[in-house]
């Protein structure tokens, strides 16, 4: 139902742009006692407004009625579902469905007397109707306002379980252990240690086997000069 009548709101609010338009293309062409009727409820079939102003003669009434087709057309688009009255310019009947414009000649507005026809509807001046519709729009951007407000009141609820690090520290716990391994690269240094002290041994034996070798030799030199001294004896 809130979409249902925000809807009818704007739409009601494109009507009165419309109808401003055209209300202040008659105040350009010179149209006077420009009135704007806001019709009851009862007679909404009919339409929503009647745009009444008055022309001097036929040329001026058949200016303010192109001024105000050329204006609607080009501004908003929107072209008259019916025109009436244009050849004699004494009565332009110019039919926007939600709201009608009638340019008289001064003695013809007198004669059909369209404003006491429409007894139960609201006249309202160009200004007071403009005044109107800023009021209209300053509500409609208040209200937007506050729709707006209101859906940026719940993201910081939502925004605070993603402030909340426990999820970070079992990554840290995770990440200690990792020295762990340097306790066998302790054990591998210690190898060349070992392999040092049994190099020791193998020289050791290459030089007892040295000394060995020598030995032999010194002993076999003695008799050799034994047998030399029996030689010469």
């Amino acid at each position: 139902m809130a979409t249902i009548a925000q809807h009818h709101q704007q739409t009601r609010i494109q009507i009165r742009n419309l109808v401003q338009a055209a209300s202040a293309a008659c105040e350009d062409k010179k149209g006077l006692d420009t009135r704007i009727l806001e019709l009851d409820p009862i007679d909404a079939g009919l339409s929503d407004f009647f745009l009444v102003t008055s022309a001097t003669n036929d040329r001026q009434a058949i200016a303010i009625a192109d001024e105000i087709e050329h204006r609607l057309k080009t501004e908003f688009g929107v072209v008259p579902n019916s025109v009436e009255g244009r050849r004699h310019g004494q009565w332009i009947l110019l039919d926007y469905v939600d709201f009608v414009v009638h340019v008289f000649l001064a003695e013809r507005r007198a004669f059909y007397d369209i404003e006491r026809l429409r007894k139960s509807a609201r006249p309202l001046t160009p200004a007071e109707f403009d005044a109107e519709l800023k009021s209209a729009l300053a509500a409609k951007t208040l209200a937007a306002r506050d729709k707006a407000a209101a859906k940026a009141k719940p993201t910081p609820a939502k925004s605070k379980p993603a402030t909340v690090k426990p999820k970070s520290k079992p990554s840290v716990v995770k990440a200690t252990p990792a020295p762990k391994p340097k306790k066998p690269a302790k054990k591998g240094v210690a190898a060349p240690a070992v392999k040092a002290k049994t190099v020791k041994p193998a020289a050791k034996k290459i030089a007892v086997k040295k000394v060995l070798a020598k030995k032999p030799a010194a002993k076999s030199a003695a008799p050799r000069k034994a047998v030399a001294k029996k030689k010469k004896g």
